[in-house]
């Protein structure tokens, strides 16, 4: 009983940590909910009133819900793929026995993952500007027609999607290239002793040696790109017309802007149901694959 109660006293402080200040709020959040606290409740507590489910259905059928929603999952089905992709391909250079100056660069790719997000998005801002950017500059030079990238909806959000999969993938990389240091030397002597070619090895020694790794990466990164919103309230607005305009954004807009936070806790459950819906998805495929 001793041990026990030891035990409970060393872990007292991280859990009574973690109830203040992150159960506690969830629990808040999710009675805000269901009521219709606003400027009027937060000035006066008996302004506020039990509204149930109605929050939600409100959500349900609310048109700017549904775009803010499509471009969050067109966000998180392109990038994702994206910036694993990157990821994978630098660690597999770095990986090599050809590299050279690995630990340059290393750091030199890690390193616009612990940049500034908000430095970085107006950086970008300026370098896909209309007339002064250097990338349409550079365009000019090809003899291409400068594009209107942030001005125009068919460019605003993949280029939303480049800065966000330049920025993010060298926290991946280093997470892939420790797994694929961990293989076994052994696996790839056996594979070329057999006649494996190189794009051989890669699909049946190292693709499947990294399945745990890759569905652990996937998952982390869904999860970070379904809370887009710096990117475009820094580079965009959530413009043009609403083309940029996230799940998080709109959360943004009904909590700080029109102080529905009754409504803006709905948000959130709504975006954290979905997150573990698409979570446990590709869980499931990854455990029918063998990759987890």
């Amino acid at each position: 009983m001793s041990a026990r109660l030891a035990a409970w006293a060393f872990v007292a402080p991280a859990l009574a940590i973690i109830g203040l200040f992150f159960l506690l709020p969830v629990a808040a959040a999710l009675a805000l909910s269901f009521t219709d606290f606003d400027l009027y409740a937060l000035a006066d507590l008996r302004n506020l009133r039990f509204v149930g489910l109605r929050n939600y259905a409100t959500l349900l059928q609310a048109p700017l819900f549904w775009q803010a929603l499509g471009n969050t999952l067109y966000f998180v089905a392109v990038g994702v793929p994206l910036s694993i992709g990157l990821s994978l391909g630098a660690a597999l250079l770095l990986n090599s026995p050809l590299a050279r100056a690995q630990a340059f660069f290393r750091t030199a790719l890690f390193a616009p993952v612990v940049t500034t997000l908000v430095a970085v998005a107006v950086v970008w801002r300026y370098l896909f500007h209309t007339r002064y950017g250097l990338v349409n500059e550079a365009l000019a030079v090809a003899g291409i027609d400068p594009v209107d990238w942030l001005g125009d909806p068919h460019w605003s959000m993949p280029t939303i999607i480049l800065l966000a999969a330049w920025k993010n993938f060298g926290y991946n990389m280093v997470i892939l290239l420790a797994a694929l240091q961990a293989i076994p030397r052994e696996l790839y002597e056996s594979a070329r002793i057999d006649g494996a070619s190189a794009p051989q090895q890669l699909a049946y020694v190292t693709l499947p040696s990294l399945g745990p790794t890759l569905t652990l990466v996937s998952i982390l990164t869904m999860a970070g790109y379904f809370q887009l919103f710096a990117e475009p309230y820094v580079m965009t607005e959530g413009g043009p017309l609403r083309s940029t305009f996230s799940v998080l954004y709109f959360m943004f807009d009904q909590g700080f802007k029109w102080w529905n936070l009754g409504v803006a806790s709905a948000v959130a459950f709504l975006l954290f149901g979905l997150v573990w819906a698409a979570s446990e998805a590709l869980l499931r495929f990854a455990r029918a694959r063998g990759m987890a």
